[in-house]
């Protein structure tokens, strides 16, 4: 008969396994199978922390299956290198949208000065000069717009006159004042907790990953229960073999536990709303 470290780590393994089959025969999510083939390939490092997980998680339906499912989307998605690409990529947008506005606004004063050289030199280029031309130029080759909105556009075209209507330049204007007063913020709350910090370390996986698991709560329509109440122990392992991390640079207790104090202290400091001390996973 097997005993309870030996079943738990079947549990665990087999999901793993499952979820390794299913992505390879429908040809998707690689890295996550890269992430299943670290776990496997360090089995031995994570019986304690599967014994753990499976006590505390199998009794609830499909809990087990949910913890690994973040997990693996977490250090697939954001693990040091993709969290440093999503850095990287929010500073691109960033001058993106100042470049935008730079741009704008100097086609809206060429667009301007166009129009009144058509009034006063005495020579015309026949240009767009009302908006829906515009439209309409844009949307010719989809078949959606021609099809059930351009008569209905040409139609308020000649029922307003040009002054009921917006200029070219102004349009391009409101795209200049558009892109200069936005600011550039994380669309999840997962991206949010893993790009928050100033500086780029390893803390930045653990706030997705338990950012990743708070949206899986049972209370926001997950699987996961109200508090998981994993040791440090197990969360190290976990990150340490899900990661792959080397020796000299691999996480222990110690380090979790500092880590989730220091994330408490935070949020208690910012005044953040959280019922778990809003670092994950409980103590």
């Amino acid at each position: 008969m097997a005993n309870p470290s030996q079943t738990a780590q079947h549990a665990c393994e087999q999901i793993l396994i499952e979820d390794r089959r299913y992505n390879t025969e429908h040809n998707i999510w690689p890295s996550q199978v890269i992430v299943v083939d670290r776990l496997l390939a360090r089995r031995f490092e994570l019986l304690e922390a599967y014994e753990e997980l499976h006590s505390k998680l199998d009794p609830h339906p499909r809990a087990l299956w949910a913890f690994f499912d973040v997990l693996l989307g977490a250090a697939a998605l954001w693990n040091p290198e993709r969290i440093a690409r999503a850095r990287a990529g929010r500073t691109e947008l960033v001058a993106t949208n100042a470049d935008i506005a730079l741009k704008a606004a100097e086609l809206a004063k060429l667009l301007r000065q166009r129009e009144q050289l058509h009034n006063t030199s005495g020579f015309k280029s026949y240009t767009y000069y009302h908006v829906v031309d515009v439209i309409a130029a844009a949307a010719r080759d989809n078949y959606l717009f021609r099809s059930h909105v351009q008569e209905s556009l040409d139609a308020l075209r000649s029922h307003f006159d040009l002054k009921y209507w917006p200029y070219l330049a102004d349009v391009i204007e409101a795209i200049a004042h558009d892109a200069q007063d936005t600011a550039a913020e994380p669309s999840d709350p997962v991206t949010a907790a893993a790009t928050a910090a100033r500086r780029a370390s390893l803390v930045d996986f653990f706030k997705a990953w338990f950012a990743g698991i708070e949206q899986n709560r049972m209370s926001r329509g997950g699987f996961l229960p109200p508090s998981i109440k994993l040791s440090d122990a197990t969360l190290a392992a976990l990150v340490n073999c899900a990661l792959d991390l080397d020796p000299d640079v691999s996480v222990d207790g110690p380090y979790v536990k500092r880590l989730r104090q220091g994330l408490r202290q935070a949020q208690a400091a910012a005044r953040a709303p959280s019922h778990d001390g809003g670092n994950g996973i409980s103590d």
